[in-house]
This record gives structure tokens, sequence and C-alpha cells, in this order.
């Protein structure tokens, strides 16, 4: 897809992935629509970095686990821009809960995950669903993780959620075809405020022995994990269903 003077939204964008995400795309010509569900002053600023670049860009808050919320933010985007064309899903959550702890997950945290990690890229799609397809060229990208596909990561329900999100993703490709294509990342340590808030004085030996164990010696970075979103969208026309790890090879170590 060519998104000079197209609009999308990116979920989860005050910060991080999304942020990189928003910019990457206003530098490509591509109107934003900045979303988040507490930091309104990051996303104002997010906001403000994306019209920097030339093109419009609106922060709008809403909570991606909540329907009505994902059918405002999309007429939002589709009043502000006059059309949308590429819907990014990276909001997500966790909470940070050893995997031998299974007493420790409680009704609260697999909901909270679940919502916002699978019903809410199911809401937003489901809600931007007829915008994309009078795009005639649209396009979904799903930010999930290799916790879906080793299930290693921050807690067991995160691991479900986005496993449960790798699937939903072929599903919904077969849905949304021909003139909506949907796939997803799956991107392994990402460098940030992020892991590094949840995981305290762990963030960097656990961050160094990722990089030991990739095949490539590093890490994800916000930017490079965003390049592989905007990949998906600005790439061939023809790749759907998939979802691509970018965890610097990680997944083949021994």
């Amino acid at each position: 897809m060519e998104v000079e003077g197209k609009a999308a939204i990116v979920t989860g964008s005050s910060r991080g992935v999304g942020r990189a995400t928003a910019l990457r795309l206003g530098q490509l010509g591509c109107s934003v629509l900045v979303n988040y569900s507490a930091s309104a002053d990051a996303a104002e600023a997010v906001a403000a970095e994306v019209e920097a670049t030339g093109v419009k860009a609106i922060p709008f808050r809403a909570n991606v686990a909540d329907p009505s919320d994902c059918e405002a933010m999309v007429a939002e985007a589709v009043r502000a821009f006059g059309r949308l064309d590429v819907l990014v899903n990276n909001a997500g959550t966790t909470r940070f809960i050893p995997h031998a702890d299974l007493a420790a997950v409680d009704d609260d945290a697999f909901d909270e995950i679940f919502g916002v990690n699978l019903k809410g890229p199911f809401y937003c799609t489901r809600a931007a669903r007829e915008a994309l397809v009078a795009s005639g060229d649209g396009e979904v990208v799903m930010t999930s993780s290799i916790a879906g596909l080793a299930a290693m990561g921050s807690s067991i329900p995160y691991c479900a959620s986005k496993a449960a999100l790798n699937n939903m993703t072929i599903a919904l490709a077969r849905v949304m075809a021909p003139q909506v294509r949907v796939n997803g990342v799956a991107p392994g340590f990402i460098e940030g405020e992020w892991l590094a808030n949840g995981l305290g004085a762990a963030y960097e030996p656990i961050r160094k022995a990722f990089a030991e164990k990739a095949l490539l010696g590093r890490v994800a970075t916000a930017e490079q994990v965003a390049l592989a979103i905007v990949g998906f969208i600005t790439g061939s026309d023809l790749v759907t269903g998939h979802v691509v790890p970018v965890e610097g090879g990680a997944l083949l170590a021994t």
C-alpha cells in the first residue's frame, strides 16, 4: 500500500512501539489517530510530533476493551480524516507473575489481559471493518509477542492472550479478505520503559540474556518493531494471515 494521503489508527500509541509506528506513518505521509487510555499529555505530544511531519494527527482516548469506545474512535478518525485505511492494534497490557506461581493468577488478571490484548483488537477491527473495506486497500496489523509462540513471557495469561491473538489474526484475515489484509508482528524483548518498569532490577540481566541468545546478538527497539509493522502496510499486497517474529532470531537458538 502507498500510505501517502491515507489515514491510520494506532492504538496504544502514546509511547513505545505505538509512538514509533505513528511517527513512521506520519513521515510517510499518512494521517494518524493517536489512541491512548490514560496518558493524555503523552498522546498529545505524540500527535504534535506526527503533525510536525506535515500530516494531520489527533489524540483520542479510548479503552480498546470497551466496544463502544472502539466504535467512537473509528467514527472520529473517519470524521477527522475523511477515510480510514490502516488499523494497527498495538495496545497491550500484562501483569508480571512468575509462571510457577499459579495461585497468583486470578480472574482479574485474566479478564484485564484478555480484555485489552484479545478482545480489544477484535472490537477495533470490527468497528473499523466498514471503513477499511471502503478503502479498498485496507490493512490491519496486530502487535503480538513471541510469548504467544513460545509460551515465555511476563505471565501465563499474557502468553495465552497473545497465542489467541495469533490465531485470531488468521481468522480475521479470512473474514476481511479480499479488500483488507490482516497480519501481525511478534516481538521478543523490547528495550524501553514498559519492560524496565515491569521487571525492575531484573530488566538489565534479562535484556542481556535475550541479546546473547538471539542469533543477531541484540534485542528489539520500538523503532525496529515499528519498521516491521509498517513493512506489512507498505510492502507486498499479497501477504495476509501471517504473524512474523521480530526477535533477532531468538526463537531459532538452541
